[in-house]
Parts: C-alpha cells; structure tokens; sequence
C-alpha cells in the first residue's frame, strides 16, 4: 500500500494593507485647515457669547462681571415670554402639521399617479423660495384689503373674515401658514424618498394577508421609515428655532409684540438696543435649546449604531 508524500504546505502570505487612518491622506490633510477653521469660528464663537452673557456689556463687549443678571433680567422680560410662547406654538403646530401633510403627500405620490412630476415640482417649488420672499407673498395674501377675504367677500360672502396678520391673537397663526406653505414640500420629498426603499415585497405580502393599507402604513412602513423621520425632525425642529426672516417679512414681529420670537429679540437687543449682555443671553438660551434637540438625535443615530 503506497504512501502519498506530504506536500509541504506553502505558507500564507499576508498581504500588508494600509491602516484606515492613513487612506485618502491627501484629502484629509487638505480639510484639516478647513475643519480648524469651522471648529474655531463655531466652539470659539459659542464660548465667547456664554462667556460675555454675564456681563453688563452694551454698545461693545466689556469684562464687567454680574453674574446671572442678564438671564434674570431676560426671563422678567414681558417680550422675551411672549416670543417663547409664540416658539412653542409655532413648533408645536408646524412640527406636527409638516409631518403629517408631508407623509400624506408623499403617500399620494407613492401610489404612481399621472403627472406625479408635475405635481411634485409644484409642491416643492415653494422650498426654492426665501422666507423674504414666503413672507411678502404672504403679506399681500392675507391682507384684507385685496387678499383672500376681499376676493370671498367680492363672491357673496360679505360676512366673511380673515385677517390673522392683523389680530394679535391669531397673527401666529398666520405666519403659521406661510411656514407650512414653504417647507411641506420638502419634507414631502424627503418621506417619499423613504417610501420608494420599502421593498415591494412587503406591499405584495400585505395585500395577499388581506391587511388594510391604514395598517400596513402604520405598523409597518412607518416603523421601517423611522431614520427618515428623525432626520426630518431635526431639520423641522433646527427651522423652528431660527425663525426670524419669515418673521421680519410678514409682521415685523407685530402688532406690537404680539409675533415676536427669540431670534427677533436677539437681533433687536444686540443692533438696535445695543445690549449685547441682554443679547448673549438669549443667544445663549437658544443655543441651550438646539443642544437638547441634537444631543438626543445624535444619541439615537450613533448611539445605537454603535451598540449594534
């Protein structure tokens, strides 16, 4: 019985691969000017304003120290209240109003409608806009003299009224619609995106089980969308709380006060009162709220990765 000689066994070689630090080397040393740059201007900036809001400084930056005088004073302030009770109003309706219409609209398109194109240009045609531009047309919409009400009364209804830019109660309200106006059509697109990746086999699957679409939305494509609504989110939520050209172009922040919002107020306090401590400290709270909205966002989108 014969023997079959051993092959001696030829040794792996491992082939050297570069470490991922140094991959694209050549970019990553060309953006680090960049990146000082954007990190310096923005954490320099960021301490500088916290650091100068507790001080009495005016017309020019001054190291005269009062503590949390300036915050104290600011949340005494009858317009700041009202500015942060119309933030909350504003958010509030607009976050919920632009996600649900957005989806709404995005479910329509979904279904492969004639002229789906058309129609989706004509939803986000408003985005390409300015909030300069948003704002004036709809100033001149809702004006009561030749807007929307002087067009209904023309028809018959004589009784018909509508004017929120000029009642104080309402006037949000009417910055409201302007806002939604410009920014649904972009989120429509974003969640359209989010439903044109849903396998077509989960559609398929629901029908033959004889699910309803309402379910088949709400349990199921919703949940698998839950990355495009948390982005989306975050982008609603980061407009909300710069407010202020959209502002500026359809009130003016009135009547009165009555449309005021933070990002006005700093403004005003800081170029036209020439109290730059009254300003820092509303930047400062600002800022304060763009961080509990990031921190949690950030937590979920790489926390979890990182888990998994």
């Amino acid at each position: 019985m014969s023997s079959v000689p051993d092959t001696p066994s030829r040794p792996r070689t491992r082939t050297a691969r570069p470490s991922q630090l140094f991959r694209n080397l050549n970019a990553k040393v060309a953006s680090i000017p960049m990146i000082l740059t954007a990190m310096g201007v923005f954490v320099g900036g960021t301490i500088w304003t916290v650091v100068y809001s507790f001080t009495d400084s005016k017309l020019l930056p001054r190291e005269r120290w009062i503590g949390f005088d300036q915050y104290e004073r600011l949340w005494g302030t009858n317009r700041w209240l009202i500015s942060i009770e119309n933030l909350l109003i504003y958010g509030s309706l607009s976050l919920i109003f632009s996600l649900v219409i957005g989806f709404l609209l995005a479910a329509l398109l979904d279904q492969k409608i004639r002229f789906e194109d058309a129609f989706r240009t004509i939803f986000l045609y408003p985005f390409a806009l300015s909030f300069i531009v948003t704002g004036l047309v709809w100033q001149w919409l809702l004006n009561p003299d030749f807007g929307v009400q002087s067009v209904i009364r023309a028809l018959g209804w004589e009784s018909f009224d509508f004017d929120p830019l000029y009642n104080p109660q309402i006037v949000i309200y009417g910055v409201l619609i302007a806002g939604l106006w410009q920014g649904t059509g972009l989120i429509m697109c974003l969640m359209l995106a989010g439903l044109r990746g849903i396998d077509e086999d989960i559609w398929k699957a629901s029908r033959i089980d004889g699910i309803p679409m309402w379910k088949t939305y709400l349990f199921i494509v919703i949940p698998m969308m839950r990355p495009v609504f948390v982005t989306t989110l975050v982008l609603i939520t980061s407009g909300i709380v710069k407010l202020y050209d959209l502002i500026v172009a359809q009130t003016g922040g009135g009547p009165g006060i009555a449309s005021e919002v933070p990002a006005k107020y700093v403004y005003d306090l800081m170029f036209q009162a020439q109290n730059l401590g009254q300003g820092f400290a509303a930047s400062t709270m600002m800022l304060l709220t763009v961080a509990i909205i990031l921190i949690p966002w950030a937590y979920l989108e790489f926390g979890g990765k990182r888990r998994g």
